[in-house]
């Protein structure tokens, strides 16, 4: 790293979240019998959960509350913790290095973010096998985490500013879609009174993987709040539900790629809204390409009920 001054961090990929739950035995049955993780670890109060490529995907702790407490990014390979830390410093940002975090990650430089997630980097990772047999939909991978944040402009700004993701979309004022790869976007952030979770996306595969999603969701008795749509922004095909302790979970496939940020447009495609899709402020309604809009239960879509816990 450059002496000079500072050099931003770039997030590469999302790479797990962690959860604390005063009821992890419903929301391990959910993510083993639904979404379709299995066990990698599990220890009194906590369990570790990973998909059928062998990627950590979720840790789930018994706490108190339940809420979203850390999101765990990859960085490039041959970043070390210790220049990481001294270039969060240079912006004012206390950090600590830490080797306990996940088995398989030797070491993360852990800080927090404005609304206070704790942010976990790590450059090296082993893949973890599951112990346990993987059930249900066996989703492809965590693909994004949505979040509640008092000034969307504000944390976006942080998140680019300091770990490198670059704005994809936004929706009017209230809602940015940030990435870090080539997918549309790996975070977004809603406008809200506080920083809790507005959903968790797990990808599918293809069209007959949210097929069988849908069945295995009514099949269950989860009401399908929203979709299958697809979506303006990023292009998905998307449906939504709620999972046991009441956090919006979208089940996606085919989201916008920016193959090439030089190029600085989206891979064309035939439902694209522009030619060629470039990141821009989506402003009025309908944004959708196709599917309904959401049930009157998913608080988190109707705009009379943004902001409200």
């Amino acid at each position: 790293m450059n002496s000079g001054g500072h050099e931003m961090i770039k997030v590469k990929r999302l790479r797990h979240v962690t959860f604390t739950s005063p009821n992890i035995e419903a929301q391990l049955d959910y993510y083993q019998s639904i979404i379709g993780l299995g066990v990698i670890q599990r220890s009194d109060g906590r369990i570790l959960l990973g998909t059928e490529s062998e990627e950590l995907t979720l840790v789930l702790e018994r706490g108190a509350a339940s809420q979203l407490t850390s999101i765990a990014y990859e960085v490039a390979p041959n970043l070390d913790p210790a220049d990481l830390q001294k270039s969060l410093a240079s912006l004012g940002i206390k950090s600590e290095i830490r080797s306990d975090t996940a088995p398989g990650t030797a070491k993360a430089l852990v800080f927090d973010d404005p609304d206070g997630h704790r942010i976990e980097l790590f450059s090296r990772w082993e893949f973890c096998k599951a112990v346990e047999p993987i059930r249900g939909l066996a989703v492809a991978k965590l693909g994004h985490v949505a979040l509640h944040t008092p000034d969307p402009g504000r944390t976006a700004k942080f998140f680019g500013d300091v770990l490198g993701f670059r704005v994809s979309d936004r929706i009017e004022e209230n809602f940015v879609f940030l990435r870090c790869g080539p997918e549309h976007h790996a975070m977004n952030f809603a406008r809200g009174t506080d920083g809790r979770l507005h959903h968790l996306a797990f990808e599918l595969r293809d069209a007959s993987h949210m097929h069988q999603a849908c069945d295995l969701l009514g099949r269950n008795k989860f009401q399908i709040l929203w979709g299958p749509v697809r979506h303006g922004p990023g292009h998905n095909v998307a449906v939504y539900h709620y999972n046991p302790d009441g956090y919006l979970i979208e089940l996606y496939y085919s989201m916008d790629l920016m193959l090439d940020e030089e190029l600085g447009y989206f891979e064309p495609r035939p439902w694209h809204h522009d030619r060629p899709q470039r990141p821009k402020t989506w402003i009025g309604l309908p944004r959708d390409v196709w599917g309904v809009g959401p049930a009157k239960e998913a608080t988190e879509f109707s705009p009379e009920m943004r902001g409200v816990k």
